[in-house]
This record gives C-alpha cells, structure tokens and sequence, in this order.
C-alpha cells in the first residue's frame, strides 16, 4: 500500500533544505545569474562539505514509515524533498553544489561497492548527449575499447552539467557500434585524465550560474574496473534488452529529481507572484466557489492544481524507488507532468505580473528562463511522453517510436 507520509526525518530535512535555500541560496541567485561563468561559488563549499558529512555518517539515507517497517521513505523520498526545497532557493545553485551532480545518482543506482567507495564522494557529472545524439540515447557513438587492462575511449560528448567543475564524469559510450544500444555502458572518468579535455563551457538561457561543457575524448584510457555494470555484451535479444534496461535504470532516479527541481522552481514563481499580487490589493479569496471567482483567481487555483499534481506524481516515484518497486512509467510522468507545469507556471507568473514579473528588479524572469530546461534534460516532454505510451499499450520501443 503506497504510503507518502513523510516520516519525522524527511521532514526535518525539508526544513534544513529549505532554511538553506532561503538564507543562502535566494540571497545569492541573481549575483551568481549575472556573473555565470565562475569556479565553485564559496558560499556553496561549505554547505556540500556538510552534506557530504551527511551523506558518509548516514543521515541522508533511508527513514521508515509505515507498518511493522515494510513501507518505506527513505533516501529518494528524502533527495526529493530536499530537491524541491533547494531549487526553490535556486535551482542553478542547488546543481553547483560540490558532490551533488547527476553522476552521483548514477553511481548511487548502478555502481558497484568498490566505486560507490571511491567515487561517491566525489562531484560527478554525467555526460550521455552527443552532437548527434539527444533523446536517443541507443545512438551513442562515443566509443570504448578494452586495451589489456584499460578502456579507451574516443568520442565527444556535449551539454554535459557541472562536467568543467566536477571531480569525475559519468560516460556513456558503446563497446560494438553495430549492436546498438545492448552495446552501451557506463564508464567513470576521473577530472585530470589524459585524453579527456573540457573544450567548451556554454553560455545559456537559464541556471546560469550552474556549469554546461562539452568534452572530447581522444584516446583517453581509464582503468578496467571503471566500467559500470556487466562488462559483456549480452548474446541474446533478450538478455541485451535487460542490460540496457539496467543502464537506463540511471533515469529511473534522475527523472523525479529533475521534477523536483521543477516543482521548486514553479513554486518560487508561483509565491512571488502571490506576494507581488498582494502588494497590488489582488489577493485570492479560498473560501469562494471556484465558478464564483475572477478569472485572475481561478488561474491560480488552476496553477496551484497543477503543482499539487505534479507534487504527488513526484512523491510516487521516489516512493517507488525506495521500496523497491519498478518505477520507469511513474518516473517518465512525474518529469513531463512538472517539466510542462513548471513551464506553464513561471511564465504565467511573469505575464500576470507584467512590469514587475518581466524586470530583473524581482526573480520572476530568473524563474521564468531557469524553468525551460527542466522540461528538456533528463529526457524531453515529447520523450517521456513517449516512454509512458509504450508502458500503458505495453508497446517495446521498436514498435512506437
């Protein structure tokens, strides 16, 4: 039975979350926004040294609730609380944080023992999408090959989060181009390995503050055991399809923490919008009918519909993942639920604010330009969308595509 009372200890992590977006975070979003390209902001070391405490003591890990301990909330509840507190705050801070990127996750979801060790305390980007290869992620031509006692990979991967910053990368590359997505698998590069160069930090639209880079590899050789996962090619198509279901087992865990950050976002908007509304004399009145209402009313219950949707898909996800329950549908659907509302959401705001939402004078814009690629990464809208169908007609992706 699915349960998503948040136990004590969630709960007391959403307040420190968001105590920290709100005394830290918020007070630095637009400084950091204008400067964007920088090192590590100082302000966020000693908070990802803390976390990092956390983490290696136990106490972002899991946390019971239910009966007799067979339900649980544990750490992808509690990552998805925490989440939607911090990008609140700002979600380009919130993906500075040192020990805090995407790679981790990966790491967290399919790394062995020796590498969770040596590796999960470092700050790991992932770096999947490549120059001709976006949504597809069977289309990695990045390469790896086994040379004695080390893999070599050659290829060039872009738009990869906190890869100039981070300590280590997460890549995804393919051992036998012909075989398709059977053949690919996730290798750990360490920052500093010869043959892997950032060439490109880009400029963007929103989470400026938050690094994006491009990377080439040009025989670049790491040792055997930094493959992640089986390092054979599976020889029949069923044992194939299973091995690149456990290398997408990755998104399984990024996609509701990508919605979290959506809901935190939309839900910044969303409060400084209201905030800006009274200041005007506009404040809703709950205690009217809906039908009873202004229009301008009854487009905030709306929004605030929407986010409390998009909250508790996200919350089933994490859920899911905690108790052990296969989630890839729920996941797709929380993150094209909150990537699409989040959207809707911040530049509804903006409009409905007019001067005051589009002048960089208030976060609004920031919220607005920061929203737009939570509906991308991770997995666009059209894709998740895409991925749900199949599980509901229970279609493979060679027949819906």
């Amino acid at each position: 039975m699915i349960n998503l009372e948040l136990p004590k200890k969630i709960k007391n992590a959403e307040s420190m979350a968001h105590q920290m977006a709100a005394s830290v975070f918020r007070p630095i979003a637009r400084k950091y926004d204008t400067i964007e390209h920088c090192d590590t902001p100082k302000e966020l070391i000693p908070m990802g040294q803390m976390l990092a405490a956390g983490a290696a003591a136990g106490q972002l890990g899991s946390g019971g609730s239910g009966s007799g301990g067979d339900v649980k909330n544990g750490g992808n509840m509690q990552a998805i609380v925490g989440t939607t507190e911090m990008a609140w705050g700002c979600c380009g801070l919130m993906l500075s944080l040192p020990g805090m990127g995407l790679g981790n996750a990966a790491i967290s979801a399919v790394g062995s023992p020796e590498q969770k060790e040596k590796f999960g305390k470092l700050y790991c980007a992932m770096a999947i999408t490549e120059p001709n290869c976006g949504s597809d992620s069977a289309a990695v031509q990045t390469t790896a090959e086994l040379d004695g006692d080390e893999w070599v990979l050659n290829g060039e991967k872009i738009f990869a989060t906190a890869a100039d910053r981070g300590d280590a990368v997460v890549v995804w590359a393919t051992l036998d181009k012909s075989i398709g997505k059977a053949a690919i698998k996730s290798f750990l590069v360490e920052k500093g390995t010869p043959g892997m160069s950032v060439v490109r930090v880009e400029d963007k639209l929103g989470l400026r503050v938050s690094d994006t880079a491009a990377l080439l590899f040009d025989n670049c050789r790491i040792p055997k055991e930094n493959i992640m996962g089986d390092p054979e090619i599976a020889d029949t198509e069923a044992a194939r399809k299973k091995a690149f279901g456990g290398v997408m087992q990755t998104f399984d865990n990024t996609r509701p923490q990508v919605a979290a950050m959506a809901l935190g976002v939309a839900r910044a908007a969303l409060e400084l919008a209201l905030e800006l509304l009274e200041k005007e004399q506009v404040k809703p009145e709950y205690d009217k009918s809906f039908f009873n209402s202004t229009a301008l009313e009854a487009e905030l219950y709306k929004m605030e519909a929407n986010l409390e949707a998009s909250r508790l898909l996200t919350l089933k996800a994490a859920w899911m993942a905690d108790n052990k329950i296969p989630n890839s549908k729920e996941a797709s659907m929380c993150k094209a639920k909150a990537g699409r509302v989040a959207n809707a959401v911040t530049l509804r705001c903006v409009e409905i604010c007019g001067t005051l939402g589009y002048s960089e004078n208030n976060l609004l814009e920031k919220f607005a330009r920061d929203s737009k690629i939570l509906d991308i990464f991770e997995g666009t809208q059209q894709i998740q969308q895409l991925i749900v169908a199949r599980h509901v007609l229970g279609k493979s992706s060679k027949d819906l595509k």
